[in-house]
């Protein structure tokens, strides 16, 4: 079992293209890249690139690899409990931190996802901060906990682990830019990606 407190071999990354850019550099520098070496790359006590980097790959073609989704939403799951209990450091279990994805498939993953995080880092940056931390962290904590929880079952359903996904990234990127109006809006795509969920498997 592991407590990371690392200050981070990239430093604390502000934007989401700063999170893609220590992937690649991860990417680039390992023939494989275990969840342990992205922790301590990212390097960091804020919650929000741990939420975003499994829920943006969950949303690549790795994600499609049987058995991932679940994999990431158990990484996503791990965080989560300890943003709710407000933990200053990282701890994740060694089954977890010893796994790992080539440097080759990382790299993919992070030139497919840039475009997205150009895009996200231009439109979402600190508004409403009030509501992008304290309680509004801990509702949101919860909501990525259920999240997290709703992942494994959808994983036999087409496409549907990517509507949990989304929402769990958009949490993530709240709380990495400290916007809460973007907080707000992940709480609506929390309930909507609920009720997809819970359509999509009372229909199968």
């Amino acid at each position: 079992m592991s407590v990371h407190e690392s200050a981070g071999a990239f430093g604390n990354p502000h934007s989401v293209g700063d999170v893609i850019d220590c992937l690649s550099q991860l990417a680039e520098q390992h023939g494989t890249v275990s969840i342990g070496d992205v922790v301590d790359g990212l390097g960091t006590r804020t919650y929000g690139p741990m939420l975003i980097v499994p829920a943006l790959i969950g949303l690549t073609p790795i994600g499609a690899i049987p058995s991932m989704p679940s994999l990431l939403a158990v990484i996503i799951l791990i965080f989560a409990v300890q943003m709710l209990f407000g933990s200053h450091h990282f701890w994740i279990p060694d089954i977890i931190e010893n796994r790992a994805i080539s440097g080759d498939k990382l790299a993919t993953a992070s030139r497919k996802l840039r475009p997205i995080a150009k895009w996200l880092d231009h439109w979402f940056h600190g508004r409403l901060k009030i509501l992008a931390g304290g309680a509004a962290m801990r509702v949101a904590a919860l909501l990525v906990i259920g999240l997290s929880l709703a992942v494994p079952p959808l994983e036999f359903l087409p496409f549907a682990a990517a509507a949990p996904m989304a929402a769990i990234a958009a949490f993530g990127l709240a709380l990495l830019v400290r916007d809460g109006a973007l907080m707000l809006a992940a709480m609506l795509m929390a309930a909507a990606a609920f009720t997809i969920g819970f359509s999509m498997l009372g229909a199968g």
